[in-house]
């Protein structure tokens, strides 16, 4: 074979310029003026949305490009046995290799072969390699060789090269004059075998040629952080320091690495050619260095590369370009994979997460713990798993020392979507009327609502605007004085024995809650018809927040209403009180499980991204709710959850007073209210912002109905005008309701308005939606999902042909 042409790479360190000129002053020259800050060149409200000032047109296209993931699965896509067979996997040095029935852990010097069962009724067995003279050596690096047989190839740190027959667990060959530093890495292209060590010096041989004593070497840079084969080009990728005056391109810089690190690809030559020259590239953005790359077996020519920071990079295999850079998250990509028609991506806080790739933006199909909060260190596919256990089988290494087998094809996800498509096959449906009101009452009580016209008739008027409800829920924010410190420390502190005591907090606050209770129920009596009455099904209170839902008695009387619960999540100082976080109601009406949350976020017009953390505690909050048992039946919950958090829940209502702002002048808002200019205040409306922007942010999936009214905070109490006081705080919608179904159309809204009682600094604000239950018959649901099972067995077979040929088309099988 020809030799590579020498990789082309940037210098380790470009040449440092020289300092820049410097200013003298005389010793009674005048100074020249104060250079003044961007805080007082800007208005408070410009200041306040530093989230965003380092926002380019090229960073803001890859958020908008940010996965969909409002209709993900949580649930592991998990093999039957033997595939799931314990192995352990040491955290910080080990290696794994699957091929078929056959585990390769590595880990220093430790070289073991776990052979699985073909079936589930045996046990693994472990062999471990006699490493003879080389027991000194640590096992560095691991790739199988080339065709269909049992042998790999291991790089150690002393530079040797062993091939290891797998079958006898023993060593058939070794190659210890190539390299004299660690090997680093180790990958195959086809039939040829690539190796690189920690100084650059990268070797590539043909075990099965004549020419296997004379190897191809080239030079890469040393410390070469990655490197992959895709196609016919070889990848890898370094990280070099240049000076900030340097730093040009757009976009911040990785989590990991400063603003002095610039990245940089090379690709050289394709391997079959060498008469082209390598070549260097960067992604579009600086957006840290790679971690991790692969491709689609049914698509090779789009490669991904995975980086710090939560990105993913899209290029061209054939001319080798950046396409597209995208924000998947905030965690790094630690690994990616491509199998089946889904890209695999396992980061830092042990989730793995497939993406549909197929369509813009990406689709979140699956997200799941694989390995409870501790980072996934490997994701690879095993396509001679296909004949022996009827799977394609993927393995996930974790830091948790655990390996993991998962279903590559995520039959589960396909059947989940065919038995949805099929519902109405098995279900009847029905309509129900709900009706939701926030009110942050601001310590008012309830006889104060007897001033004016507006004060005496808002729960009225509020109650009227839907005909009947079947449910309506109240969810009230600052049931009590949060600015008396004394009153509001007695009340965290309290509560926090609430539960273990049995008793109420302190009788000021208790009174409250009860006055509130008392008017609430008294308005449902004397606004609903007596002949159609309602009853209190959940009514909880956390440090001012206060929950009162209703449902028509004919509901309950029908027994349509199931697994009714209330709790509590607090996020006041940092979790430990209940000075601001939420109550979070459920029950199941039929097989339809719908989730009522209500919150009160972080106060504060420059608070966002702390407000953003505490929706994410919320929604993400472990064990909300006991899990239904057993989980393969909790028929009335989604995304393959059990009803122990909240997103399991088929239909969520979410309101409170969320607390974010208008990021414009107070002079521009107050002008644009009065003009009835609401669209240009929403354009600056944080939440919205958050929503279309913020790829992490937990209600992008979340949907709100129009906003056309006026702003609802701030207001001076009794008045129609918005804070006068010294603060003259910044007009904003802090006063939301939104929904989020899992089937489209589920929840329709009727109504979403505000009201006029001056008692508060708050206006409240309600919204009616039709919604949909469903009912399920599970004689007809079975019979369904043995159908579905069936097509699905028969669509396999057809992948697993397709996936084979593919990977033999690429060489790896």
């Amino acid at each position: 074979m020809d030799d590579i042409t020498p990789l082309a790479t940037p210098s380790s360190a470009p040449a440092r310029l020289p300092p820049p000129p410097t200013r003298t002053i005389g010793i009674h020259d005048k100074l020249p003026p104060r250079r003044q800050t961007a805080g007082e060149l800007e208005s408070l409200s410009s200041a306040e949305s530093e989230d965003d000032a380092s926002t380019t047109p090229a960073t803001r296209r890859s958020v908008d490009l940010a996965p969909d993931s409002s209709h993900s699965s949580r649930r592991p896509p998990t093999l039957p046995s033997p595939l799931d067979a314990p192995i352990h996997v040491s955290a910080h040095h080990a290696m794994v290799r699957s091929k078929g029935p056959y585990v390769v852990v590595a880990s220093q010097h430790h070289f073991r072969i776990h052979t699985l069962p073909l079936t589930g009724n045996g046990a693994s067995t472990v062999s471990e390699v006699d490493l003879g003279d080389i027991k000194k050596s640590c096992v560095t690096a691991m790739e199988w060789a080339s065709g269909n047989g049992d042998m790999l190839w291991a790089g150690t740190n002393q530079g040797t090269l062993l091939l290891i027959d797998v079958a006898r667990a023993s060593i058939a060959d070794t190659r210890s004059g190539w390299h004299s530093h660690s090997i680093t890495h180790i990958v195959r292209h086809r039939t040829t075998m690539i190796s690189l060590d920690e100084t650059g010096k990268l070797v590539m041989f043909e075990p099965a040629s004549e020419n296997m004593g004379k190897p191809r070497t080239l030079r890469m840079p040393d410390k070469t952080q990655f490197m992959g084969v895709f196609g016919d080009r070889i990848w890898s990728s370094l990280v070099y320091d240049v000076l900030p005056s340097q730093t040009s391109a757009p976009g911040p810089p990785s989590s990991a690495s400063s603003s002095q690190t610039s990245l940089s690809l090379a690709a050289p030559a394709p391997i079959s050619s060498m008469a082209s020259k390598p070549l260097l590239l960067s992604p579009t953005e600086n957006i840290g260095p790679v971690t991790a790359g692969s491709y689609l077996p049914s698509r090779p020519s789009t490669i991904y590369l995975g980086h710090e920071g939560g990105y993913i990079s899209v290029w061209d295999a054939n001319d080798p370009q950046c396409r597209d850079v995208i924000k998947v998250g905030s965690s790094d990509i630690l690994c990616l994979l491509g199998v089946g028609t889904r890209l695999w991506a396992g980061g830092r806080k042990g989730v793995i997460s497939a993406y549909d790739v197929s369509q813009t933006p990406w689709l979140i199909t699956n997200q799941w713990k694989a390995h409870e909060e501790l980072p996934v260190l490997s994701l690879t596919a095993d396509p001679f798993s296909i004949d022996p256990f009827g799977h394609l089988s993927v393995v996930s290494v974790g830091r948790d020392e655990k390996l993991r087998f998962w279903d590559g094809l995520l039959g589960a996800e396909w059947v989940d979507k065919e038995m949805l498509k099929r519902e109405a096959d098995f279900s009847t449906f029905r309509k129900l009327k709900v009706l939701i009101c926030t009110w942050n009452v601001d310590a008012a009580k309830p006889e104060q609502l007897s001033g004016n016209i507006d004060d005496a008739g808002f729960l009225e008027n509020l109650l009227r605007s839907v005909d009947r409800p079947d449910i309506i829920c109240f969810g009230f924010q600052e049931m009590i004085d949060l600015e008396n410190r004394r009153l509001t420390a007695k009340t965290v502190l309290l509560g926090r024995t609430k539960k273990k005591a049995g008793d109420h907090v302190s009788e000021k606050v208790s009174r409250s809650y009860k006055q509130w209770y008392d008017r609430l129920v008294f308005a449902v009596r004397l606004a609903m018809p007596p002949d159609d009455p309602y009853t209190v099904v959940h009514t909880e209170n956390l440090v001012g927040l206060f929950t009162c839902i209703f449902v028509r008695n004919s509901e309950r009387k029908a027994g349509s209403l199931n697994d009714e619960r209330i709790t509590t999540v607090k996020r006041g100082m940092g979790g430990r009180f209940g000075n601001k976080g939420a109550i979070v109601a459920r029950f199941v009406v039929d097989d339809t499980s719908i989730c009522f949350i209500n919150c009160h976020l972080a106060a504060g017009q420059s608070h966002k991204r702390q407000r953003n953390n505490d929706l994410a505690a919320i929604l993400e909050e472990k064990s909300v709710f006991p899990e239904s048992s057993p989980a393969d039946e909790a028929l009335a919950y989604v995304g393959g959850g059990d009803g122990s958090m909240i997103l399991d829940h088929e239909i969520c209502f979410l309101n409170g007073d969320l607390n974010y702002r208008i990021d414009q002048r107070r002079d521009a808002v107050i002008h644009a209210i009065e003009n009835h200019d609401l669209a240009s205040l929403l354009a600056q409306d944080q939440l919205l912002k958050e929503m279309h922007s913020n790829p992490a942010f937990r209600l992008r999936s979340f949907r709100e109905a129009p906003i056309t009214f006026a702003p609802t905070y701030k207001y001076d109490r009794h008045s129609t005008e918005y804070d006068s006081s010294e603060k003259k705080r910044i007009p904003a919608w802090c006063d939301r309701i939104l929904y989020q179904t899992r089937a489209e159309g589920r929840v329709v809204p009727l109504h979403y308005q505000r009201y006029e009682p001056k008692v508060s600094d708050h206006r409240p604000v309600s919204a009616g939606y039709e919604v949909v239950v469903k009912q399920i018959s599970h004689e007809r649901r079975s019979a369904v999902k043995k159908e579905v099972g069936e097509a699905r067995a028969y669509e396999e077979l057809k992948l697993f042909s397709e996936a084979k040929n593919l990977y033999r088309t690429l060489g790896i099988m």
